[in-house]
């Protein structure tokens, strides 16, 4: 045991006492500094900024509390035993003793995260809370390459596509997606899970290119607990739907990276691998005749046995998971609606498309998809298609019974919850400004003229009535406007007007009564002035205004006063980005500048 680190000289007490450096925590915990970092990371613990920095401001400091959790740490006793072992092995290896070198191999110890996970996230909820930045990671890796010089091994990417589809596959089929959006950096998704919302970022499919400036291991670090935590969520989540984790894919869809479809067809399966039970015995069986001289092992049996029991083309098999899962009566509006939003659409992706993220977005609204290539559930000459998904202009031949359609259709779809037109979304044709749902565009000061034409869909969609481009909703208050529309008849807009009336009078009194009371503070001396002008009119109620709020500026305290005028430079800083983003589309407009240029 590592003895107890007591500085030298008198009783510390206050921030020196309650506070550490980093390098006096590495030498009270005698670890290097790569494994202090790594148990940091594992145990959740990060530095903190004390208001008296002691030792200076050039060091990082830690909770002493942080370090006394490091010091009792298990794992902490784990890595020092794998540390002694690896130096047994280096000390065979130097003396050529091969047979003890690869028998110490074989028995080197091991460490697992289990009970950290149990501790950081005591229940469910919690490891629901921390999932955003742990999809990020996990979804990054599963698109990086396996690069030998910054130690990122094949399987940990190959983990790590397995766990993000595993992800994917749950919230797509228990119809629990929100919100996506597409940016510079990736693909933006939402998903509400036990009223927890989740938000997570998947990089575009191309080829990631490694910095150098970047430290791989302290990310690998945070990947090794990610994983963890994910797998630990995935196991809790199909288990709620009565599904057996972790679940066992087809090999032939796996290697045609078609992963999603190949956790559907295992989903399918499930029901009738329990009926025929009898039958897979017998067919076992054969696999075993067909596996001698080879080395099948038992979870390959399972895939043979998975293969026969599947047809080759099964359509409208994607994301469904159990028959057996979460009725509709138990859904909330939002997941019905989200499961019907296409329902009665029928999908075809081409090759330049985004496959792998329509395959995940168009099941989790009630769609139906598949793609060209080797393993696809339906042909493109389906006749029972209804929209083609292409970002080609160029398409050799075209079915009339059927919209070809860009892939950003689908997207905006999703984030309006209707289907769109389809004239703006041809190919070869600009689309509409991809907006992100995101952004609330009424606390932004600025509603884009697109948003304001999905809304007026919507509205028409819920047969609801919105005033005109360029009338306010006091016009559409009006009955009398009401009446010349045909919205109303003659007796509600009579009714309509003498309640707009009476208010009107209600009003009137309210500002009468008002003036009076401002007035009367300030009337004393309003009157000493129009004494000299021999005037007799009562004070400006805005210049009123206007002093109480300079007094209670100056009454204010000094630390408000300042909060007070960092939210004023935050609206004048939205309220310039809102006139250049006016200005932008009044030059639109006007043709001075390109709307491609601009998207």
């Amino acid at each position: 045991m590592p003895k107890h680190y007591r500085p030298a000289g008198k009783k510390k007490e206050g921030n020196a006492a309650r506070y550490i450096t980093k390098s006096q925590a590495v030498k009270y915990l005698q670890v290097s500094l790569s494994l202090f970092r790594k148990l940091c990371i594992l145990k959740g613990i990060f530095p903190r900024e004390p208001k008296k920095k002691v030792k200076g401001n050039h060091h990082t400091y830690y909770h002493t509390k942080d370090i006394l959790f490091l010091k009792h740490e298990p794992l902490l006793e784990k890595f020092r035993e794998m540390r002694a072992y690896e130096k047994k092995i280096k000390k065979a290896v130097s003396k050529k003793n091969r047979d003890l070198a690869e028998r110490l191999l074989t028995r080197k110890p091991t460490y697992t995260l289990d009970m950290l996970i149990r501790e950081r996230s005591p229940k469910f909820i919690d490891a629901l809370r921390d999932l955003d930045d742990c999809l990020s990671m996990v979804h990054l890796f599963a698109a990086l390459p396996a690069v030998e010089r910054e130690k990122i091994p094949v399987n940990r990417v190959h983990n790590c596509r397995r766990l993000s589809h595993e992800w994917q596959a749950y919230v797509s089929r228990i119809h629990k997606l929100r919100k996506t959006f597409i940016s510079v950096k990736g693909i933006y998704y939402q998903a509400e899970i036990d009223g927890q919302k989740i938000t997570w970022l998947t990089p575009h499919a191309l080829q990631q290119v490694l910095p150098a400036d970047v430290d791989y291991n302290i990310m690998l670090t945070f990947l090794e607990f990610y994983e963890t935590l994910l797998a630990f969520v995935n196991f809790k989540l199909y288990h709620s739907i009565n599904v057996k984790y972790p679940p066992i894919l087809d090999s032939r869809l796996e290697a045609l990276a078609a992963d999603l479809y190949a956790l559907s067809r295992f989903f399918d399966s499930r029901a009738s691998m329990t009926e025929s039970k009898a039958t897979s015995t017998s067919e076992s069986d054969g696999s075993k005749d067909l596996g001698e001289g080879t080395n099948y092992d038992e979870s390959e049996l399972r895939l043979a046995q998975l293969q026969q029991q599947l047809p080759s083309n099964e359509p409208g098999a994607l994301m469904h998971l159990v028959q057996n899962a979460a009725e509709s009566d138990e859904d909330d509006s939002e997941t019905r609606k989200c499961k019907a939003l296409l329902k009665d659409v029928k999908f075809f992706l081409s090759r330049e498309v985004p496959r792998e993220s329509l395959l995940f977005v168009i099941p989790a609204f009630g769609g139906i998809v598949s793609w060209d290539g080797e393993g696809a559930p339906f042909k493109e000459t389906d006749q029972s298609i209804t929209h083609q998904i292409v970002d080609r202009p160029t398409q050799g031949h075209k079915f009339l019974s059927r919209e070809y359609v860009q892939p950003q259709w689908i997207y905006d779809c999703i984030n309006a919850r209707i289907l769109l037109p389809v004239d703006e979304y041809v190919v070869g044709r600009i689309p509409p400004p991809h907006l992100s749902p995101f952004v609330d565009n009424e606390a932004e000061g600025y509603v884009p003229e697109y948003a304001e034409t999905i809304k007026r869909l919507q509205a028409a969609a819920r047969q609801e009535v919105l005033p005109m481009p360029g009338v306010g909703k006091e016009d559409l208050d009006d009955p009398q406007n009401l009446l010349v529309e045909g919205v109303i008849d003659r007796a509600e807009a009579i009714e309509a007007a003498e309640k707009k009336r009476k208010m009107s009078i209600l009003q009137k009194q309210y500002h009468d009564e008002l003036k009076k009371e401002l007035g009367s503070t300030q009337i004393s001396a309003a009157s000493a002035g129009n004494k000299d002008t021999g005037g007799d009119s009562l004070p400006d109620i805005s210049q009123i205004f206007k002093d109480a709020d300079s007094m209670s500026d100056i009454l204010m305290p000094r630390k408000r006063r300042k909060l007070l005028d960092a939210m004023k430079r935050g609206k004048e800083k939205k309220q310039t980005n809102v006139d250049r983003l006016k200005q932008r589309n009044r030059m639109i407009k006007e043709g001075k500048i390109s709307e491609k240029k601009n998207v």
